[in-house]
């Protein structure tokens, strides 16, 4: 990771050393990554962004140079950040380029966070965005990375039970699917993670969950029925405590019937490809996913 490092070293010399509690103000924890993102991650010149509300939902529409949002396949994408940080911000650099290689628009919603918004708030939000999509021409492809990797996975559940028709496919950049935190990797990788502390696991789930079951399909996809689902590309770095959320996560999928593609990449930090500025590995990563959904 020769490249990938001095980065690291330097987004980690930005990231606050303090614990995430209640006594904390979120909206400046949230405030700090949101400078972070502005400084190291940059879309592709001439992409355009516009906001706009869906189902009572604040949501951005990133569209790379070219690109119509008026018509065709949608990415519909969730942010990471614990369920309490991340914005259509922080993530849209990333999207613009995903949406350059792919030729689709991609729409970001704001869901609410928590500790304001306690789970399952998120779940609702995504699923009202998606049924307000789901009959757009072309269909819905869904995404997301870490905590919004498992909203992609659980709003996809929830969905499907509820009766709503499939979407195209789903993808997850080093989703969080189990919210029990019962993966090995969690204390395997504890050392080996430089992005995602391991210490910090169990309080975002308690700023998210505030006495709801982690065992809840909507929280922990991994339990979840995906009976009927489309195609779906998973990736994850072996190094990374959330390895297994994705491992078990791809095997519980194709003891359903499901379509899968699972990708464990050597060596990289957590959700990489949002440093697609600097990392070639986090570009690759992108047009591997791109051209997987230009196949759906």
């Amino acid at each position: 990771m020769s490249l990938a490092r001095p980065l690291l070293n330097a987004w980690l010399r930005l990231t606050e050393k303090r614990r995430l509690t209640r006594e904390q103000d979120p909206v400046a924890l949230r405030r700090s990554f949101e400078v972070k993102a502005r400084l190291f991650f940059h879309a592709p010149r001439g992409t355009g962004f516009a906001r706009e509300s869906i189902a009572g939902v604040p949501v951005q529409w990133v569209a790379a140079r070219g690109v119509a949002r008026g018509a065709g396949p949608v990415i519909l994408y969730f942010h990471g950040g614990g369920y309490v940080f991340g914005s259509s911000d922080t993530h849209r650099a990333m999207l613009g380029l995903l949406s350059s290689e792919t030729g689709l628009p991609a729409c970001l919603p704001d869901y609410r966070l928590a500790p304001e918004h306690p789970f399952p708030a998120a779940v609702e939000d995504g699923l009202a965005v998606w049924r307000a999509l789901a009959a757009r021409p072309g269909g819905v492809i869904l995404g997301g990375d870490s905590a919004g990797g498992g909203l992609a996975l659980a709003v996809l559940a929830e969905g499907l039970r509820q009766g709503l028709p499939p979407p195209r496919g789903l993808f997850a950049f080093s989703p969080l699917t189990d919210l029990t935190f019962s993966g090995e990797s969690l204390r395997q990788n504890a050392r080996a993670d430089v992005m995602l502390p391991a210490s910090r696991a169990e309080e975002i789930a308690t700023l998210y969950l505030q006495g709801a079951a982690a065992d809840d399909p909507r929280a922990s996809p991994l339990l979840a029925d995906f009976t009927g689902a489309p195609p779906v590309w998973l990736v994850v770095g072996d190094t990374e405590i959330l390895r297994d959320d994705t491992r078990r996560m791809a095997a519980r999928l194709r003891a359903q019937g499901v379509a899968v593609a699972e990708r464990i990449e050597g060596d990289l930090p957590h959700v990489w490809p949002i440093f697609h500025n600097i990392l070639p590995e986090a570009r690759a990563s992108l047009r591997d996913v791109a051209g997987w959904i230009r196949s759906l």
